[in-house]
């Protein structure tokens, strides 16, 4: 089993407006908290030579993550280094249209280590189709992050994804959830 750590749209504008007045001080504390979480991890990865692959969402227009506008930009805690895998997506599964399939199978990767952002919406969708490809995965329970969505709250979503995803399988490969401080590789 050869492990990859991927890391899907941590950028600056991420959580802009995700929540209402009140909630966005909140959120922004969860998804700093949440940065820091996932550095840690990025950087055991790279101690032990695995693969960092990150992902960054391209939009376009006035969206919050348009290319090229200062929110689009990777928080500069989990950037990638030079050498490491910069995938580019525009829809929130980061295997579709983009090469993502290709640098894992030239890396020999069978298993992924995924946290980021939009848990809902980037990373369920990633995780699922991980599966489906054929890889197993490890999604970072406390490794991922949202807004606030309707009545629910993002810790809500996050703890419902997580319980959802938990064993998640196609054949015999599958998704385990686990905390950021227990993955090793």
């Amino acid at each position: 089993m050869t492990k990859a750590l991927l890391i899907i749209d941590v950028q600056k504008a991420i959580l802009a407006g995700a929540g209402t007045t009140e909630r966005q001080p909140v959120l922004d504390r969860a998804l700093d908290e949440m940065v820091g979480r996932l550095q840690a991890v990025q950087q055991r990865a790279r101690a032990a030579g695995v693969p960092v692959i990150v992902v960054q969402h391209n939009d376009q227009g006035d969206h919050r993550l348009a290319k090229g506008q200062p929110g689009w930009e990777l928080r500069p805690e989990i950037a990638p280094l030079p050498g490491e895998a910069l995938v580019h997506k525009t829809a929130c599964d980061s295997f579709y249209e983009t090469d993502l399939q290709e640098q894992l199978q030239k890396r020999g990767i069978t298993h992924l280590v995924i946290g980021g952002c939009m848990t809902q919406y980037c990373v369920d969708t990633t995780t699922r189709r991980a599966v489906t490809m054929g890889y197993d995965v490890t999604l970072l329970g406390d490794g991922h992050m949202t807004g606030d969505r309707g009545a629910l709250t993002y810790d809500q979503i996050i703890a419902h994804h997580n319980l959802l995803l938990d064993g998640f399988d196609a054949g015999k490969h599958a998704v385990t959830v686990q905390k950021t401080a227990e993955v090793a590789f």
